[in-house]
């Protein structure tokens, strides 16, 4: 990315903090060029010691950013739209928005005719740089596109899709965090019923599912092709997945993704 672009974080909560660290622990990137706002920012002062500007006022932030990201709850979008308008010049800033399920349209109307406009949706995993984030734009350039992905490429990896599946993203890349850590803890749990002091039973659960997923990253292959080189015939691998598929453990992962799809989409 280019590390002289200006970025502003309006509305940095725990979202925008996982942004703002993966960012300051990029190489190259200058604190300096960061701002982000809060309504009581004191929580975000001990950022200004690797030279981030912290505010608490809106307007301020945006004048000289050439990236602005909405931090804000949803229904909180319009009025900060409203208060940053006259402050912002169409052919300047590139105005990115995590508000789930405001659409590209509702953030335009509030903006003078021409701003770029994205939706972007990465996930806690930021403040590791191990994010996916999904992005979304229309009428963008090229170049526009690219200077989003640069900086959410800082905090993991970036996909470009079309709007109509952000709200699956969303449920995919973040509440599917959730549902990953919700299993750690189920096989955590059965860790210890079996044998092991928590500390231990949560150290090889962690350490199962990060090789388990970097082994579907560098291999490239599909889960199932994974699943058959540890399934050998009789054995203890098969028969507890089996007895897990019997209490509709597939199933109960589908219906909850779909279920949070629904919510979203409401």
């Amino acid at each position: 990315m280019d590390k002289n672009k200006k970025i502003a974080i309006i509305g940095c909560g725990n979202l925008g903090l996982s942004i703002v660290n993966g960012l300051l622990s990029t190489s190259g990137f200058d604190g300096k060029n960061l701002t982000v706002t809060k309504r009581h920012p004191e929580s975000l002062f001990y950022l200004q010691s690797q030279g981030v500007k912290v505010l608490a006022d809106n307007k301020e932030a945006v004048k000289e950013a050439d990236f602005v990201i909405l931090g804000v709850k949803p229904y909180n979008i319009k009025p900060v739209l409203q208060e940053i308008r006259p402050f912002l010049t169409k052919d300047k800033q590139v105005i990115a928005s995590l508000a789930a399920g405001v659409t590209i349209e509702r953030i335009k109307n509030e903006l003078e005719t021409g701003t770029t406009v994205f939706r972007v949706m990465p996930n806690i995993a930021a403040d590791i740089k191990e994010s996916v984030t999904c992005i979304c734009g229309e009428n963008f350039t090229t170049e526009s596109e690219e200077v989003v992905k640069s900086i959410f490429n800082c905090v993991g990896i970036s996909i470009t899709i079309e709007e109509h599946l952000m709200e699956a993203a969303t449920v995919l890349g973040a509440c599917g965090t959730a549902f990953v850590l919700r299993f750690m803890r189920a096989m955590t749990q059965g860790g210890i019923q079996i044998g092991f002091d928590a500390k231990t039973a949560n150290k090889i659960v962690n350490q199962t599912v990060k090789g388990a997923a970097e082994l579907i990253i560098q291999k490239g292959i599909h889960p199932e092709a994974a699943i058959d080189k540890v399934t050998t015939p009789k054995g203890s691998t098969i028969k507890g997945l089996n007895e897990m598929e019997h209490h509709g453990f597939s199933s109960a992962m589908v219906r909850g993704v779909v279920a949070s799809y629904e919510d979203i989409r409401k």
